[in-house]
């Protein structure tokens, strides 16, 4: 079999949608990533499948390769990545509250909200979007499809706009290594 016709189009599709995302709402996301690490607040962060993968590894990058040297940690959590604990949630009470019941006594004031999600409407994650709007923390949104919720809901949100979860979820990947590359002073992406 000879796939090479169908790569072409996949890189091609990637390469025309990256074109397409805003560079100034990207900034304005490491800027406030930025402003959280200075302030000494956290950064929760969650996602569902292949989107809590995602969650996680911004996590390891931020917390790790930005954080560097730096005298001020950026203190990023990831609400996905106890699993014992969002399974009690989805037993005991609802897998609709695996997120924001963990957000419930945690958010202080300063704190930010980083969901991702491909679809922009997972109900796990809206849940959480409300509880941060209710407690007045600002909320960073990944997104794709049409944008949903997460897009509505959200102060600064980058929505990849292809209805392809592959795509979405590489681009979210891809957000996630220029942001750390670029906040962690490894260079000038020569």
């Amino acid at each position: 079999m000879n796939y090479q016709e169908k790569i072409k189009d996949y890189f091609e599709k990637e390469i025309a949608i990256i074109k397409t995302i805003d560079e100034e709402t990207v900034n304005q996301i490491m800027s406030e990533i930025k402003a959280v690490q200075k302030r000494g607040n956290s950064i929760y962060i969650c996602g569902n499948g292949g989107s809590a993968s995602t969650a996680s590894h911004y996590c390891c990058d931020f917390n790790k390769g930005v954080s560097g040297e730096s005298d001020k940690n950026t203190n990023f959590i990831c609400l996905s990545d106890n699993i014992p604990t969002m399974m009690a949630i989805a037993n005991d009470i609802s897998y609709d509250e695996i997120f924001s019941y963990q957000l419930k006594n945690r958010l202080k004031p300063g704190d930010v909200l980083f969901v991702i999600s491909g679809s922009g409407n997972s109900r796990n994650i809206v849940r959480a979007m409300e509880i941060a709007k209710e407690k007045g923390n600002k909320i960073i949104g990944l997104c794709g499809y049409g944008g949903g919720k997460v897009k509505a809901m959200s102060d600064i949100c980058v929505h990849i706009n292809v209805n392809n979860m592959q795509i979405v979820e590489d681009l979210h990947m891809i957000l996630d290594h220029c942001m750390m590359y670029i906040l962690s002073d490894f260079g000038d992406c020569k």
